[in-house]
């Protein structure tokens, strides 16, 4: 699912002639596109959306959606790692199927040989 969230800019800068913000998501932190919200200034709520805030919000209303979002564990699903999602929704045990275990030689192996590898057992 793919959310509009709340976040609270926490700078302002700009990346290749684009206004671009740090903007925090409860505790997560995300560059976010302003060029739909020219004037949104540090320390103000934006709505955004697939990277692109797109409308401001006070601060109170993005608080209580925070809160909800983290009770209804929605932002552990917009923000978290999508390959501890998939491990997880597969039921293994451990977010990596082989996490301790050398890969084919290596020390460890890259995270989409290991989901690979895991796939070809059936296990994901």
């Amino acid at each position: 699912m793919c959310l509009a969230v709340p976040g609270r800019v926490l700078d302002i800068g700009e990346k290749d002639g684009t206004r671009m913000a740090t903007v925090d998501f409860g505790g997560v932190h995300k560059e976010v596109c302003l060029e739909y919200l020219p004037d949104l200034q540090v320390g103000e709520y934006a709505i955004v959306h697939v990277g692109f805030a797109l409308q401001r919000l006070d601060e109170e209303s993005a608080r209580q959606t925070l809160a909800l979002f983290e009770e209804l564990g929605m932002l552990q699903e917009e923000f978290g790692d999508p390959w501890e999602q998939a491990a997880a929704q597969a039921g293994a045990d451990s977010p990596w199927p082989f996490a301790d275990a050398p890969f084919a030689g290596e020390a460890t192996a890259p995270r989409h040989a290991q989901v690979r590898h895991a796939q070809e057992e059936g296990r994901l």
